[in-house]
């Protein structure tokens, strides 16, 4: 069956690896973008070499315009300057943004403020024409990277187009063993993002790799938007 094509700036990291890899799994064609298109073409031939899957490697700039819906999983010191170089790119595009603004030190992660609020309405304020959503915050590099295993996780995702948080909620739920939660406009994304570095700092103390599971929740009892 065919699926959502996605593309995915900073693919390279180890989030977008994984998340290229799953995808691609799910049957998603997937381009993996980084500023070296070179860097790229080389993560996607030797994430599952053999396989057939639809994955490929580009440079940022056309790895924005190969897909309808664009994952951002840059490091956040690229966040803005990446955003604002990709404008003419991403516009007309749905843009999920991944990103946690977190720094690291000698107590461990921190989340950090931004000034628009969050990562994702940073985004939005960059990228006007287009439109964005936030989600996967808090997937596991390491789980998306093991295929011996499901992601097993809540991923929630928040944006203020109805449509195109439908069409992110319907990519999310592709991943094994996770529930794709709508948890709203694109304001609570702050809460999200601010989550990861307490999610970071568990798992630095008890070695782990745990996510975050929602109690009591009935899918079916969605309200529309």
């Amino acid at each position: 069956m065919s699926r959502e094509p996605v593309a995915i700036l900073g693919g390279t990291g180890p989030q977008g690896r994984g998340l290229a890899l799953r995808l691609a799994r799910a049957g998603c064609p997937v381009v993996i973008g980084s500023r070296s298109a070179a860097r790229a073409e080389e993560v996607a031939a030797a994430l599952a070499p053999g396989s057939g899957l639809e994955l490929r490697g580009a440079g940022n700039a056309e790895a924005a315009t190969s897909a309808e819906v664009v994952l951002v999983a840059v490091p956040w010191d690229a966040h803005e300057p990446t955003l604002r170089s990709l404008r003419a790119e991403l516009a007309g595009r749905i843009v999920v943004d991944l990103v946690n603004p977190i720094e690291f030190d000698e107590h461990g992660p921190l989340g950090l403020p931004v000034a628009e609020g969050s990562a994702a309405e940073q985004a939005q304020a960059i990228l006007p024409d287009a439109i964005v959503v936030s989600g996967f915050h808090h997937v596991s590099a390491k789980l998306l990277l093991d295929e011996r295993g499901g992601v097993d996780t809540d991923i929630m995702v928040c944006g203020d187009d109805p449509a195109a948080k439908q069409r992110v909620l319907a990519l999310a739920a592709l991943l094994p063993g996770v529930r794709a939660i709508d948890a709203g406009p694109l304001r609570l994304s702050r809460f999200l993002e601010g989550m990861t570095s307490v999610l970071l700092s568990i798992n630095r103390r008890y070695r782990t790799t745990t996510g975050i599971h929602l109690t009591r929740l009935d899918l079916a009892k969605r309200r529309a938007d």
